[in-house]
């Protein structure tokens, strides 16, 4: 059964640090590009990063620069993303999902079309 599985959320004081995972199984994630999405109540899904098959591409949305990275352990079949310094505007569910093609950028082709998705995890920025 092909399937990907966030774990990771929860309740995070402003400035504080989540590490969000992405687990899949009945594939590998060696011949994917992933990325992370997030969608706040009454707001768009938003793309955050992605990173690409082999994990020598990357990409972040301007919000989250110097504040978020993402990795990947293929070894694990698992992407991470590490959340640092969050807001509370950040609250949202957290979705991670295959992408097209192998390498990461932040092209609309690449970010149009997802593939497989995760059922999404809570995100919860507040003091």
């Amino acid at each position: 059964q092909v399937q990907l599985v966030e774990s990771g959320g929860g309740l995070v004081q402003p400035g504080g640090s989540l590490r969000l995972s992405c687990a899949a199984s009945g594939f590998t994630l060696n011949y994917y590009t992933v990325g992370w999405f997030r969608q706040a109540p009454g707001k768009e899904r938003e793309g955050v990063s992605c990173i690409g098959s082999s994990g020598s591409s990357t990409y972040y949305a301007d919000s989250v620069k110097g504040r978020f990275t993402i990795s990947k352990d293929n070894a694990k079949n698992t992407v991470y993303l590490q959340m640092n310094s969050l807001k509370p505007e950040e609250t949202a569910v957290y979705y991670c999902a295959t992408l097209r093609g192998t390498y990461c950028s932040g092209s609309k082709n690449v970010w149009a079309s997802p593939g497989y998705w995760g059922q999404g995890t809570q995100v919860t920025v507040s003091s």
